[in-house]
């Protein structure tokens, strides 16, 4: 009896040992897993696959191929015929000098290892691997006898510390993001010297007078829109200038951008300085279909202040595609119809974006609503009345005005001075206009004709927050194809050329704001010692040999 019970029993161990696997399957198991996590965990790179046309100044075709790199101030071209050219920066035209420039600093910024936005590689694929593996060991673990489950506890462990790993570093990263100054720069570049920027550890500022310099203003407003408000200067500097997150974190519930929040204020920042208000009024029309806006989808505020409402499409006129057309007051960036990398738009999400190929958060703005941002996708926090906060403020010159029903306006010209516009309206078939004009004490005359009876009045406000640019356009638009002055950044020192050895000259160094902060007198020296200064960005202003340039400076 005993020895048949014994047979019996062998029998049954054996034919449960014949289900078990062994521990070279389950080993072969988790490295055949892993080996297959590890292929599928690379990102793949499209980006540089399409040809870009060059152009010279006049518009002909340069090449149509790749920008390779950049040395001793010569572009390197290689053509769709995988022929090499070589070409000075200035060859091109001002589009392609930013597009290079834009290819340039990408470059550097990759080779030093502060590249903005850094890719993280992707996890998902990963993490969804390991969580099989998980459980194909905790069946493992079901069927294997307690005398083996020992060797499974290590992959156990190893697969658990793998999942946290891939899941929580990717949800860490669709969270948060860090905006690189210098991708900021390259963004606003086009618009320099009416944009002027600067920055600390936690912002990225933009400053400008709130009058676009590449369009005319008003002209289109329906004749049930127009409000009587004319675009005047805004002081957007300094401590008033536009802050945009350079750590910008994904909200867990994105508010929306409708007629409840945000309908006072920005919401974001054209990368020609204007602000970008709700597309939605204070009742809660879409304020493009009504009629509202000008050609380039703006008009004034309550403050005489010029904004948007949507989209600065018609910006790409001036900077390349591959650059946003603005940036949102929660630090995400606002493309166009195209991906940056050229490719076609990929679908949008709730939001009205989506994350890049680089693994960035981004908008794309549109010319069906809701045109650009639909819902804040970064966090932002509101005042009381729904206004995102921090942002700049416009200060008003004048007491607000009425709708001005069936005024049509015809032209908003500036005036030969440029402190002041012309605009012409037709009313009841007549032709009335204001002219109005201000000055550096802030002082602002309005002159108003009405055509009916051929009268004249006049007003004249005042202004304590008019402000100027703090450097003229003359001056910064000066000749900088000569590099004056280096390393930028720098660092404790700043160098000259060494053309200006010998050379008397004046070096004077400002704030973004305009203050003078230094100048100095030289005879010749060729090295200037900044170390008493904080980290951050000014503008260097260099007289000598009859001209003189401002280059932006950074220092650290």
């Amino acid at each position: 009896m005993a020895e048949t019970w014994g047979k019996s029993l062998e029998k049954n161990h054996k034919t449960i040992n014949q289900q078990q696997p062994t521990m070279k399957s389950i080993v072969s198991l988790f490295i055949g897993l892993f080996l297959f996590a590890t292929a599928t965990a690379h990102d793949v790179n499209y980006s540089g696959s399409i040809p870009h046309t060059f152009r010279n100044a006049q518009g002909g075709v340069i090449a149509n191929g790749y920008f390779l790199f950049e040395k001793n101030q010569l572009i390197h071209l290689e053509t769709t015929a995988s022929k090499t050219l070589t070409f000075p920066l200035s060859a091109f035209s001002a589009g392609d000098r930013l597009f290079l420039k834009e290819k340039i600093n990408r470059l550097n910024l990759i080779n030093s290892g502060t590249t903005e936005n850094k890719p993280t590689p992707r996890k998902f694929p990963l993490a969804l691997v390991l969580l099989t593996l998980t459980l194909a060991l905790a069946v493992l673990w079901k069927n294997t006898h307690f005398s083996k489950r020992k060797f499974l506890a290590p992959l156990f462990l190893a697969s658990f510390a793998g999942i946290f790993s891939a899941f929580g570093s990717k949800i860490l990263h669709l969270s948060q993001s860090n905006t690189s100054p210098q991708f900021l720069d390259s963004t606003f570049a086009a618009f320099v010297p009416q944009v002027s920027t600067f920055y600390d550890t936690t912002y990225y500022y933009v400053q400008s007078n709130g009058i676009p310099s590449t369009h005319t203003m008003m002209v289109g407003i329906s004749n049930h829109g127009w409000q009587q408000q004319v675009p005047t200067p805004q002081c957007y500097f300094g401590t008033n200038a536009w802050p945009i997150p350079l750590h910008p974190t994904m909200a867990a519930n994105p508010i929306p951008v409708d007629s409840i929040h945000f309908i006072r204020g920005a919401i974001a920042l054209a990368a020609n300085g204007i602000p970008i208000f709700n597309v939605h009024t204070n009742t809660g029309v879409d304020s493009y279909i009504d009629g509202q806006l000008d050609n380039f989808g703006g008009h004034c505020g309550r403050a005489d202040d010029y904004h948007y409402h949507i989209a600065p499409l018609h910006l790409y006129n001036y900077t390349p595609t591959s650059l946003p057309c603005a940036i949102g007051l929660d630090g995400y960036a606002v493309y166009g119809s195209t991906e940056p990398n050229g490719s076609p738009m990929q679908p949008l999400d709730i939001n009205h974006g989506h994350y890049g190929s680089n693994g960035v958060y981004h908008y794309h703005g549109t010319a069906a609503a809701p045109y650009m941002i639909a819902r804040m996708a970064g966090q932002v926090t509101e005042d009381n009345t729904h206004q995102l906060i921090p942002q700049a403020a416009a200060h008003s010159t004048r007491p607000a005005l009425t709708p001005l029903n069936g005024a049509l306006i015809t032209a908003c010209t500036p005036n030969s001075a440029g402190n002041g516009y012309n605009l012409t309206y037709t009313l009841n078939g007549q032709v009335d206009s204001i002219v109005y004009t201000w000055n550096n004490a802030g002082n602002y005359i309005f002159r108003f004709y009405t055509a009916g009876n051929g009268t004249f009045t006049s007003n004249t406000y005042h202004n304590n927050y008019q402000c100027v640019n703090p450097l003229s356009q003359e001056e910064i638009s000066l000749d900088q194809n000569e590099v004056w002055v280096y390393p930028n950044p720098a660092q404790g020192m700043l160098h000259f050329s060494p053309s200006m050895a010998g050379v008397n000259s004046t070096i004077s160094l400002y704030s973004m704001q305009g203050k003078l902060l230094m100048q100095k007198y030289t005879a010749g020296e060729t090295s200037l010692s900044v170390s008493e200064f904080l980290a951050g960005i000014y503008l260097c202003k260099i007289e000598a040999k009859g001209k003189q340039m401002v280059q932006k400076m950074i220092l650290k």
